[in-house]
């Protein structure tokens, strides 16, 4: 498995560390995880999970904005002309209750600019000069998040989902965990989508698994697609 610069090695050793050999709360070992690998359905299951999460977050902020004297970020606009204005306070509370919606279809790029590829052995779009190549303890690859206890901070889906998307994903197209970094993840596939609407769904899928890499990468999910048809190379990062 490759694991990247030193860094990230670093960063693996240390989750592993804190959730495995140090007792903490909530902890759970590797045979907990699996077990609980082996009970889900992906994507169902978690897009059962993100929806439960959502409603949680959003009951929360309703509580914090109830408060008459709770401190609201400052939100900042602009209109078409690109005039910026600071909200006012109940426009700041309706923009934070204001209802999620799904990134926008788009229209299908003309042209791939940029596909997917091994962000484990990149940094700011440079190779790097050397990388660490890791023996996991294990005759199941798909099992490698759980042994490094990757996973569970931010957006990123806990080990066990990981787990889950990577089966799914070896029966469906043939696809292998290549890296692990701090937060990235490269994988491989022997059978990727062939037609657009394969792609879009596959786009879709993927977007609920780390939302990042539309969120704040192609912005559409058709940019997404077309980098995903017929591309045997699947990145994925985490903010």
């Amino acid at each position: 498995m490759v694991l990247g610069s030193d860094e990230a090695v670093a960063d693996l050793a240390d989750q592993v560390r804190r959730n495995y050999l140090e007792t903490r709360p909530g902890n759970r070992s590797a045979e907990e995880i699996l077990a609980a690998a082996a009970r889900l359905r992906h994507p169902q299951d978690l897009i059962a999970s993100r929806a439960e999460g959502q409603a949680r977050g959003d009951a929360y902020l309703e509580r914090f904005l109830a408060n008459p004297d709770a401190v609201l970020p400052t939100v900042i606009v602009a209109d078409a002309d690109g005039v910026q204005r600071e909200l006012t306070r109940e426009e700041t509370r309706a923009f934070l209750l204001r209802e999620r919606q799904p990134p926008p279809v788009g229209e299908w790029p003309a042209q791939r600019d940029y596909a997917p590829g091994r962000a484990v052995t990149t940094k700011l779009g440079r190779t790097l000069e050397k990388v660490n190549v890791a023996l996991i303890p294990t005759d199941d690859w798909t099992t490698i998040p759980v042994h490094l206890c990757w996973g569970g901070w931010n957006a990123c889906p806990h080990p066990e989902y990981h787990v889950a998307a990577l089966r799914s994903w070896r029966d469906r197209f043939g696809a292998e965990l290549v890296g692990l970094g701090t937060d990235v993840m490269d994988v491989r596939v022997a059978r990727p989508p062939q037609s657009r609407a394969q792609a879009l769904d596959l786009a879709r899928e993927h977007y609920v698994y780390c939302s990042d890499i539309v969120d704040q990468g192609v912005g559409t999910l058709s940019g997404l697609a077309a980098q995903l048809l017929g591309n045997e190379w699947w990145s994925f990062w985490w903010d």
